[in-house]
């Protein structure tokens, strides 16, 4: 199994011509490179399922206030990070083990005016360079189906979290469907993907010191949210989540169609996982 500061897993995301890319697409979407804003960005930098809409959502789950200091686990180039530094007022710490995604989430989150709010470090979430009781709140958005070892992880996360601190888990599980294709949007092959099952995650979380308080599968919105972005394309129209293929470029097209195949035939199935720290 590959560890999660294996090359095969953090090669599998930088290319060394995001930003780039990331300006030439802006550009062409009518957007001014130097001063993008939060909403001409949001098509880039929610690299997670459905995007932004997802991260609205989770956010309106939540109770955050201006003084909390929250945690983003896998922060990509950063666009929750500075979603809810801009609508909580909050302090946001990103973490990533790509440093290209960091370089870029730090040039963005400058332009936006946001960064004695938002910092985004390099690092790995296993061995996470912060002090214990840190964090108020913590959330990962598609990050742990790179991670083979969950018991560490939700070890590190609880390390990181003050007493009675909130984490939200936002990925794919492994369904009960056949094995997913790959390469996919989160791994090239079967060899960088850990999938856990609904339950599993569960487990987990609890034998690692968590209350787990909700669990839920988003598939009909995933699917939903999918339809409407094909129904979008094929009228000439641009998605909303282009970020995809602003990381993975021409072999977006296989990762996206190997995705929308396991969705549909019960191989992965999206969550959202709400739980606190005991004790």
């Amino acid at each position: 199994m590959e560890p999660l500061g294996s090359p095969t897993i953090s090669g599998h995301y930088t290319s060394g011509t995001l930003l780039e890319c990331l300006r030439a697409a802006l550009a062409a979407d009518g957007a001014d490179p130097e001063r993008p804003g939060l909403e001409a960005l949001a098509p880039y930098d929610h690299f997670h399922g459905r995007g932004l809409e997802a991260t609205r959502e989770l956010a309106d789950a939540l109770t955050i206030g201006a003084t909390d200091h929250l945690l983003d686990i896998g922060s990509g180039i950063g666009g929750p990070a500075r979603y809810f530094a801009e609508r909580f007022g909050c302090r946001v710490t990103g973490i990533d083990l790509t440093a290209e995604f960091c370089a870029v989430g730090g040039r963005l989150t400058a332009l936006l005016g946001l960064s004695e709010r938002v910092v985004l470090e390099e690092g790995d979430a296993l061995s996470m360079p912060f002090a214990g009781a840190t964090f108020d709140g913590a959330y990962s958005m598609n990050v742990s189906m790179n991670i083979a070892d969950k018991a560490a992880f939700y070890r590190e996360i609880l390390r990181v979290l003050r007493p009675g601190g909130w984490l939200v888990l936002s990925e794919y599980a492994r369904g009960a469907g056949p094995d997913p294709e790959y390469p996919a949007p989160w791994a090239a092959s079967a060899e960088a993907s850990f999938l856990a099952s609904p339950e599993a995650t569960r487990r987990g979380l609890e034998a690692g010191g968590f209350e787990v308080v909700s669990l839920k599968d988003t598939l009909a919105a995933a699917l939903e949210y999918g339809a409407r972005s094909r129904a979008m394309a094929e009228r000439g129209e641009k998605p909303p989540h282009r970020a995809v293929q602003l990381i993975h470029g021409e072999g977006a097209k296989a990762m996206m169609a190997n995705t929308s195949r396991a969705l549909k035939d019960g191989g992965i199935v999206p969550i959202e996982v709400l739980a606190r720290r005991t004790g």
